[in-house]
């Protein structure tokens, strides 16, 4: 019936979903910086760190398609708190990257931008990446 206030609402939801993909990556970013200093040798400390650049390109790329829809930068916010020990902070990351790998999913289904949609594709590769580093490390660990 009124076919823009689809398109607002459809509009709104990708805001929604892109400010808190913006915060994840965010608590991601610190926390995997605490996570690579806990880490017990340099081949995990170098891994992690690799991982936390993945994270921080995310969050730029993902702030600037932000910025695009609505004109501002995005508000960073920790969205929890990071794991006191290195195996806590471990599982917390292999979780996590697992749920971010299907939101992201699902937000580069629901977008129609090409640009969008590739970003968040990508980006859910390498979280899926991600949890299996953790994972392994994890078992590793454990």
């Amino acid at each position: 019936m009124y076919p823009y206030f689809d398109h607002y609402r459809q509009n709104q939801k990708l805001i929604s979903d892109i400010t808190k993909a913006i915060n994840g990556e965010y608590t991601a970013t610190k926390c995997y910086a605490r996570l690579a200093a806990m880490a017990p040798n340099e081949v995990q400390k170098q891994r992690i760190n690799e991982i936390l650049k993945d994270e921080k390109r995310h969050l730029q790329q993902i702030s600037q398609i932000y910025s695009a829809l609505t004109g501002n930068q995005p508000k960073l916010e920790m969205t929890e708190e990071c794991a006191r020990t290195y195996v806590e902070g471990l599982e917390a990351s292999f979780n996590d990257e697992q749920v971010t790998t299907d939101f992201y999913h699902e937000i580069a289904d629901e977008a129609a931008d090409p640009v969008i949609k590739e970003v968040f594709r990508r980006a859910a590769y390498d979280e899926q990446n991600h949890a299996v580093w953790f994972l392994y490390f994890y078992g590793k660990e454990k």
